[in-house]
């Protein structure tokens, strides 16, 4: 390994050391024992893993220091920090007898999930091998993710866990254990099939806003301040919607792609030129 290549695995193994650290220590905790405040760190940890994850590929592009070891490291590191740790964190939080439906249910959530999710690093890592060298399919690539990101889908999973924990619902509505795990099993199928399907999701690189340089400084604090306060009073809430919403908002562009799509193909024939159109 170059010498050159190791500040950006360090940084790779923090990120795995994150996941690992929630890995054993939610197995530490009873079936169900888990706290909305053990829940809360253990979501810190694993949003520093995910930011550690993005700090890793830029430092590696910034000192020219990308490698395939690199890469297959940065892989089985998201698996168990984004895979794995967010299954068992969930699991840990719910109270399901063993050997019944919901807890065999539960579990065959998880194992899907987290399967899913590997299954969508080794497809990334072949695709970003293949198209090397081909400047068009790489800013393609760089534009939308084929399947839900598994950092998107840990947040998701582990945000709509963490908002039913939360003193912001049980102000509103008391929602059961059994329920609690009926959701949690539903939530890992759906974010499992859409990590493994072809579904496109935007990503956030792609994004390009045109405005004054005022505009972007009120909009900038405006936003930040907005974040700030919800964050520090109502952190769950704000979480499970910001994740919640990039999943939404991503499938509203993939049906919209859709429907334009066959209405082009079942029209081309007898749709106005563009230029005539216009």
């Amino acid at each position: 390994m170059k010498r050159k290549a190791i500040l950006p695995n360090i940084i790779t193994a923090f990120a795995l050391s994150c996941g690992l650290f929630v890995i054993f220590k939610m197995s530490m905790l009873p079936q169900g024992a888990a706290t909305q405040q053990n829940v809360l760190v253990a979501v810190c940890i694993l949003i520093l893993a995910a930011f550690l994850d993005l700090l890793d590929g830029a430092v590696a592009r910034a000192i020219k220091a990308e490698s395939e070891f690199g890469c297959i490291f940065d892989s089985i590191a998201d698996a168990v920090s984004f895979g794995v740790a967010p299954a068992v964190l969930i699991l840990k939080t719910l109270s399901v007898p063993p050997g019944t439906m919901l807890s065999f249910f539960v579990t065959m959530g998880a194992m899907i999930y987290a399967i899913s999710g590997v299954l969508r690093l080794v497809r990334y890592a072949v695709t970003s091998h293949q198209i090397q060298g081909d400047t068009e399919k790489m800013a393609l690539a760089k534009a939308h993710f084929t399947g839900l990101p598994i950092p998107a889908a840990a947040s998701i999973a582990m945000s709509t866990t963490l908002f039913l924990m939360s003193d912001d619902l049980k102000s509103f509505y008391s929602i059961s254990d059994e329920a609690r795990a009926i959701i949690a099993g539903i939530v890992f199928f759906i974010l499992g099939f859409f990590m493994v399907s072809r579904w496109k999701f935007p990503s956030l690189k792609s994004l390009h806003i045109r405005v004054g340089s005022f505009q972007v400084i009120f909009l900038t604090v405006f936003i930040a301040a907005i974040i700030l306060i919800g964050v520090v009073h109502h952190f769950p809430a704000v979480f499970a919607g910001v994740s919640w919403t990039y999943f939404i908002v991503s499938l509203i562009l993939s049906f919209v792609r859709i429907i334009a799509g066959k209405r082009i193909q079942a029209l081309e024939d007898f749709e106005p030129d563009s230029e005539e159109e216009s």
